[in-house]
């Protein structure tokens, strides 16, 4: 009984996006669930699932945020836009460009928090103020579209033709989509089993066989449902090739390496961690660094789906990303999180947001309805730690 409750309780935010998606299913008579829906739901929320990667890592340092996402984003596809442009730069110039700004507005932000120790909400607070100031004066308040940069934009997802063409065949379904995505499971169900088998040759814990067999079962049905949905739109949008290979390779960096350990290692004791003889300001400026990269991908995400670059692009991007890791699982007080997790609450955030605009909800409301799922998250969070007690202190 033990083990069912801590399996359920493990996985509560995906039973709770099944819930939330089933809910919105039949409230809108199954339009969620359509393949362009499902096709929508990925090229408008692909900058969330980016940028809640790179929180992540800033978050597990201590509950640590970087409020300055949105501003950098909004910046950074400013400066790329006017290159393009205005000034006729090479795509692939422009693009090397946006990334070392981002990178390097990330490492500004990294050295006053970690050499400095300037607090991270303060230094990022300034830096999204400075940072959308920037923005308008780079584009004099003006709209820069981008429509002409065919390369750019279908390559990061924006354009008509921003999808992996079917190399099978014309037919109604998209052939290559569904092969990535049996290939996408085959490789999934092959790392979980060589996992499981070394933690039983190294003598670690594992989760029950059932556990184990239930979870890969349902992941896979859900990447072959969603693959077929795709497969019957366009197929796959480029744009989430990109959003695969930032969750592959961070999901990598922070299981399998001892990077990705040490900002656990930070989160869970600073100051054991400092004796045990990690160099914790490398640590907390390799996640702020890595967010202005992060930052700079997204941007350029932003702008090729919308064609164009303003002003006011990526407000409250960085609300939607500290949601997703709150909502995905991750601690308000660091340390613990995964990658995996994350982006279930990137979905799930996505999801509503999608169900309620076929709803036809007042988007004064959605913002209601987020912000009490995000305070639920943190609150089930906070209550799960203290192992299910409520303490209220006067």
């Amino acid at each position: 009984m033990d083990r069912v409750l801590g399996f359920l309780k493990k996985n509560t935010m995906i039973f709770v996006l099944i819930i939330v998606l089933a809910f919105f299913a039949w409230q809108t008579g199954g339009a969620i669930l359509l393949p362009m829906n499902v096709s929508n739901l990925i090229s408008q929320n692909a900058y969330v699932f980016i940028l809640a990667t790179g929180m992540l890592l800033c978050i597990l340092t201590g509950g640590n945020i970087d409020l300055s996402v949105g501003s950098v984003v909004c910046f950074v596809g400013a400066i790329g836009a006017i290159l393009m442009v205005n000034l006729n730069v090479p795509t692939w110039l422009a693009i090397i460009t946006m990334i070392l700004i981002g990178t390097a507005i990330g490492a500004f932000q990294g050295f006053w928090i970690a050499f400095v120790r300037i607090p991270p909400f303060i230094v990022t607070l300034a830096g999204m103020l400075a940072f959308r100031g920037l923005s308008n004066v780079v584009l004099n308040g003006l709209t820069v579209s981008i429509k002409d940069q065919t390369t750019f934009v279908n390559l990061f997802g924006g354009g008509a033709d921003c999808y992996i063409h079917d190399v099978f065949g014309n037919g109604e379904l998209n052939l290559t989509c569904l092969f990535g995505g049996l290939l996408a499971v085959v490789i999934f169900v092959a790392l979980q089993v060589i996992t499981r088998i070394n933690k039983n040759k190294h003598g670690y814990e594992t989760e029950a066989f059932w556990a184990f067999l239930t979870k890969t079962a349902a992941v896979v049905a859900v990447v072959m449902l969603f693959a077929y949905k795709l497969a019957q739109h366009k197929g796959l949008p480029t744009v989430l090739i990109w959003v695969i290979l930032v969750v592959l390779v961070y999901g990598y960096i922070t299981q399998n390496t001892t990077i990705g350990r040490h900002f656990y290692a930070v989160g869970g004791n600073e100051k054991a961690t400092k004796l045990s003889g990690i160099n914790t300001n490398k640590v907390y400026f390799l996640a702020y660094t890595n967010m202005g990269f992060l930052a700079a991908l997204a941007a350029m995400v932003t702008i090729a789906r919308l064609t164009s670059a303003q002003p006011t692009y990526g407000q409250n991007y960085e609300m939607d990303a500290i949601g997703s890791c709150f909502i995905g699982g991750a601690s308000a007080y660091g340390g613990i999180g995964t990658v995996p997790g994350v982006i279930v609450g990137a979905v799930l955030m996505g999801v509503i947001n999608l169900g309620m605009s076929l709803m036809g909800v007042d988007a004064n409301m959605q913002k209601v309805v987020k912000g009490v799922v995000l305070l639920a998250a943190v609150i089930f969070d906070v209550v799960s730690k203290r192992g299910g007690k409520m303490i209220v202190k006067n």
